[in-house]
């Protein structure tokens, strides 16, 4: 006989877990808003993330307490139903069937070494060059650039320089 789960269903420590994150999460967060402390932002934040992990134990606490019938659970885990379906033979042979494809699929990965980034850049596997073209532009002014200025004038000229890429497909 399965036992009967009232109240709080199965998982009440992850329920209590998740109670008790809320409150002191809730009561570092309001020390933190109310009291005058020096580090009221350090409270803050970190009453703000214990709440946020609270909801991890609420998230457990409630796909916990989910009823699946068994009747649905059938397919899922491959429980073996009490009346002959007709198609149960052609889905068990699919199952096979593609049970034996995945695995033949991994095999050749694990014996040819697997798909590998970092063998070969991804420029290269597409077959397309990549180029990347600089060029100095001259400034249009004539500017002597064989003295160099007082260090005291602080008024250092440079010649404009720009740089140009060539789009690369991806």
């Amino acid at each position: 006989m399965e036992p009967d789960y009232r109240g709080l269903g199965r998982c009440v420590s992850c329920f209590w877990l998740a109670v008790v994150f809320d409150i002191v999460g809730l009561v570092v967060l309001l020390v933190g808003v109310f009291v005058n402390v020096f580090f009221y932002d350090l409270l803050i934040y970190a009453g703000a993330i214990v709440i946020f992990l609270s909801l991890i134990w609420w998230v457990f606490w409630y796909s916990g307490n989910i009823e699946v019938p068994p009747a649905e659970l059938e397919d899922d885990v491959g429980l073996l139903k009490n009346n002959k379906d007709p198609l149960s033979g052609i889905r068990g042979a699919v199952r096979r069937l593609s049970s034996r494809m995945s695995s033949s699929i991994r095999n050749s990965f694990r014996r040819n070494g697997g798909p590998s980034s970092t063998r070969t850049p991804r420029a290269q596997k597409s077959g397309l060059p990549v180029a990347v073209v600089m060029a100095t532009m001259t400034p249009q002014e004539n500017i002597p650039h064989s003295s160099v200025p007082a260090v005291t004038d602080c008024d250092v000229e440079m010649p404009h320089t720009t740089t140009e890429i060539s789009p690369t497909s991806t």
